[in-house]
């Protein structure tokens, strides 16, 4: 037995014949002026009826170009770079400052010779100290400009992509024209948007139905579909009246898909950024900052790292191409001169051989931030002192899936009397619990500046047990230059590779790009 159609709300009866008495397809302003229904209200109820099956939407997205008013200026004027093309023509050559003369506005003098040069059309001779642009191309050359053409053709009013393809395909090509049509929007002489067009066409289904409606002229009849008149809203008069007792409501289907909606929301790195310095601060601590650039006594020698490290060459760091005096002071120089050569007061050998103050002179992008929170510690030396430091830090590393040189490194210290390396590691594990590594482990490890060092790990079910930084008690080497006296716990730790496991990445650059979707699908609660 077939059976019994769902009943049609009087929209849907209105919408549904207006969809059929169409030869094709119809879109929702033709329908809307046949049915006397609002455009917006004609989409729902379309909505509803494919759902049913009983037609079909069809949606398009096109594009379309407008001048902006820059561009509508070019189109009076011409394009800067054609204008500038003609007056060195003309002349010759000429120099920078006469070209610039030649416009009004200094901007787009600027923008001429900018795209004079990038399209080659003139080059630049030195004579003495004067620079010369002397042009290269004619413009018999250029008489054929799809830039111009677009312009030209746009200025007309707003046109849509597929019909300006049309028109200027044939002479230029459509790869030329989707080039200029890159090309102006990034110069900001176009602005486009995109619009989304929806067709309807009636179903099988939808004859159907309409044809037992037609057959039908009684609401009472069991045969066939029936116009069901229904209200969406309940109103004070209906309530005052009970009239609402004889009427029918409409129905909403709870799991019909609802439109995604993306709230503003702090990016997912940011966050775990902000947990981090949440969790360091509860715990006691105050958040210090340094310079990115960084001398290398301060990034190497006072942590003690000898002068022939492989980590100071320069295929490991970032060094830039000045020096300037060793900024501490000359006790601490000295101090830090005499560690590395033969121990200094303490029962140490030091390195040996000479330490050369020029080495540490040179200007470098910080390898790690324990150059801040050391030159920190040097300028408070009493305890308590209880600093953390989440910061960029550059290394000349290969770019890989789980490598890039300029990533974020989150250091720490605690100076005071009597901590130990049970409080290290105390600090460390309650770190990593709240911030959602249950399982973590520590292994013994080797840091030139550190002795007891160890490397942290979190285990990870799908992955086993990952290093994400180290840490240790500073050697006396390092604190006694800068006159502390008690122990020091100190780490630094990788963030990016905590954030990637965090949020389930397998590349970290993942971290930096600009993926909206990737952003918009992240969940702002973990």
């Amino acid at each position: 037995m077939k059976a019994e159609p769902k009943a049609l709300t009087a929209s849907e009866n209105k919408v549904l014949r207006a969809i059929a008495e169409e030869k094709e397809v119809c879109n929702p302003i033709r329908l809307s002026e046949e049915t006397d229904i609002n455009a917006d209200a004609v989409m729902q109820t379309a909505f509803m009826l494919a759902q049913d099956g009983l037609c079909d939407i069809k949606e398009t997205r096109e594009d379309y170009y407008r001048l902006t008013e820059e561009g509508k200026t070019y189109v009076e004027q011409g394009l800067p770079e054609k204008r500038a093309l003609a007056f060195l023509i003309d002349k010759g050559r000429a120099t920078v400052d006469e070209l610039q003369s030649f416009f009004d506005d200094d901007k787009e003098s600027k923008i001429a010779i900018n795209w004079l040069l990038r399209n080659k059309w003139t080059k630049i001779d030195k004579i003495g100290d004067e620079r010369l642009l002397m042009p290269i191309i004619t413009l018999d050359e250029l008489s054929s400009d799809v830039n111009e053409e677009i312009l030209r053709i746009v200025n007309a009013g707003e046109i849509e992509r597929k019909d300006l393809a049309e028109v200027v395909t044939k002479e230029f090509g459509a790869v030329a024209i989707n080039d200029s049509l890159t090309l102006l929007s990034s110069r900001n002489l176009l602005e486009s948007n995109s619009r989304v067009n929806r067709v309807m066409a009636i179903t099988e289904a939808g004859r159907d139905t309409l044809t037992q409606l037609t057959q039908t002229h009684t609401k009472t009849s069991k045969v066939g579909m029936s116009i069901v008149e229904e209200i969406t809203q309940l109103t004070p008069e209906l309530i005052r009246t009970g009239s609402w007792r004889a009427q029918k409501f409409k129905t909403y289907d709870v799991n019909l898909p609802s439109k995604a909606v993306y709230p503003a929301k702090i990016h997912p790195y940011q966050r775990i950024l902000d947990s981090m310095r949440r969790i360091f601060t509860e715990m006691g601590f105050v958040e210090i900052k340094g310079e990115l650039a960084q001398s290398a006594f301060w990034n190497f020698d006072a942590l003690f790292v000898p002068q022939d490290h492989p980590a100071r060459e320069m295929q490991d760091t970032f060094y830039l191409a000045r020096r300037k005096p060793i900024d501490a002071p000359e006790e601490l120089i000295r101090n830090v001169k005499q560690m590395h050569e033969h121990g200094g007061s303490l029962n140490s050998t030091g390195w040996g051989g000479n330490w050369k103050s020029e080495l540490g002179e040179e200007i470098l992008l910080r390898t790690h931030t324990t150059a801040v929170t050391l030159k920190y510690l040097a300028s408070h030396p009493k305890p308590p002192v209880k600093v953390f430091c989440i910061d960029r830090v550059y290394r000349r590393e290969t770019i890989d899936p789980t490598h890039i040189p300029e990533f974020d490194q989150l250091e720490g210290i605690v100076m005071d009397k009597g901590v130990t390396f049970s409080h290290l590691l105390g600090y460390l594990a309650t770190f990593y619990n709240k911030i959602g590594f249950p399982s973590i482990r520590f292994r013994p490890g080797y840091f030139p500046y550190t002795e007891p060092s160890v490397e942290v790990e979190v285990y990870m079910p799908e992955r086993g047990w990952i290093e994400l930084g180290g840490a240790g008690i500073f050697r006396e080497e390092v604190t006694n230059p800068i006159g502390v006296k008690y122990p020091v716990l100190a780490w630094g730790l990788g963030i990016g590779r905590l954030a990637m496991l965090s949020l389930g990445l397998t590349d970290i650059r993942d971290l930096y790009r600009s993926d909206i979707d990737w952003l918009r699908r992240t969940r702002v609660v973990r």
